[in-house]
């Protein structure tokens, strides 16, 4: 996975020893962050805690995430599905941490995250990059493919 989603430090996968920090004045959680592998991730938030869905940008998967937030910091799970397999072997499933960053002299927001497979003790990198101006909408994000082929109306005999 090139994107991070990172694990709350439950059970037998990795610990991630973040701490909570102030969220950037005027900053929310709530929009759409770029990751050239994960593609856009889109995330809303319900009080303290973050739904949110991707897509891969090669069209390979689809995933989801939901967690918790404590000021700058997300902890949270993922699942992610492969497009086109059928479970258990089309996905994979652990957790991860985000801890939202506004740059200095900058007001484009950035997520700096890791995330783990379940049951292990290897982390990845996932950062992000908050798309100003545009609205999240998880709903547009799901395990329909686009991009399949489509056999045409009335085409079976």
């Amino acid at each position: 996975m090139a994107f991070a989603l990172v694990a709350c430090g439950e059970g037998g996968g990795p610990k991630f020893p973040q701490k909570a920090g102030e969220m950037p004045a005027g900053q929310v959680w709530e929009g759409v962050y770029y990751n050239p592998v994960y593609g856009y991730l889109h995330m809303v938030e319900e009080g303290n805690s973050i739904v949110g869905r991707w897509k891969r940008t090669n069209g390979s998967a689809w995933g989801e995430l939901n967690g918790t937030v404590e000021g700058n910091l997300l902890r949270y799970t993922w699942t992610e599905h492969k497009i086109g397999v059928i479970e258990p072997n089309g996905g994979a499933h652990g957790n991860g941490v985000f801890v939202f960053k506004l740059p200095k002299d900058s007001d484009i927001a950035e997520l700096d995250g890791q995330y783990a497979l379940a049951d292990s003790d290897s982390v990845a990198e996932w950062h992000c990059v908050k798309q100003n101006n545009v609205k999240p909408n998880i709903n547009s994000i799901n395990g329909d493919n686009p991009d399949a082929p489509v056999a045409p109306k009335d085409s079976w005999q």
